[in-house]
This record gives structure tokens, sequence and C-alpha cells, in this order.
């Protein structure tokens, strides 16, 4: 665990792997297709060079508009996927934060993996597109 919280204890960590992991095959905008980008607005996002569309490091990933702070989303992940059958309140107390919280990102996590995702935890289907 002291490991894991020296590789991921900044959001700049966090949002930095989803970003490699997430375009490890090259950038394609959702909008137009297009593959040129530059530097979005926020940190490790990017923005299409055509269409001037901007896409988040966690944007249509597990991490997709996720109200806790990444580093917890992480952790939670993390803590699941090596034990799927922590309760939400043992996540709860060990991260200090709400049980309904805790129980709610790991229902994502689990649905990711048996959508066949894996341990990546990107792309699950959204049942509310936006």
């Amino acid at each position: 665990m002291e490991e894991f919280n020296l590789q991921f204890s900044t959001a700049e960590q966090c949002l930095k792997v989803i970003a490699d992991e997430k375009w490890q095959d090259g950038f394609e905008c959702r909008k137009c297709g297009r593959t040129n980008y530059c530097q979005g607005k926020t940190p490790f996002s990017r923005r299409c060079t055509t269409c001037k569309t901007d896409e988040s490091a966690t944007a249509h990933t597990i991490f997709h508009r996720c109200r806790i702070p990444i580093t917890d989303a992480f952790e939670i992940a993390y803590l699941v996927c090596g034990s799927p059958k922590m309760s939400s309140y043992e996540l709860s107390r060990r991260l200090e934060t709400r049980q309904m919280t805790c129980w709610k990102f790991k229902k994502r996590i689990m649905e990711c993996i048996e959508h066949g995702a894996g341990l990546h935890l990107f792309d699950i289907p959204q049942k509310n597109p936006v």
C-alpha cells in the first residue's frame, strides 16, 4: 500500500496514468474523428485542433464525472481490484469518505470488471450518455 500511495499521491500523477492509458494508441476526436490535438484547458486534457473540442483525461473512463478526489477514486479502484469482496463500509472507514459514495464507485468498478474491461477500468458502457 505504501508503494501505491507514493505512486499515486497527487491528482497529477493519477491524471497522467489515466491519460497515458486512455490515449496509448493515439488521440482520436470523438466529435469529428481527427487525430491532431494540442493541450486542452485542464491538465492532461487534449483539444482537437480541427473542431476545438476539449476532452479531459477522465472523460469516457471509469473516472468520468467522479465527484470524489481522483486520488481517493484511485485508491478505491486499487483496493476493490485487489479485494473485490471488500465492503463499502470498510472502504468508507479507510478513506474517511461517505459509505454511499464508496458504494457507488465500487459498483462502477464492479460493472466495469463484469463487462470485461479488466483492471484497466476504461470505456465502460455509459447508462446515461450526455
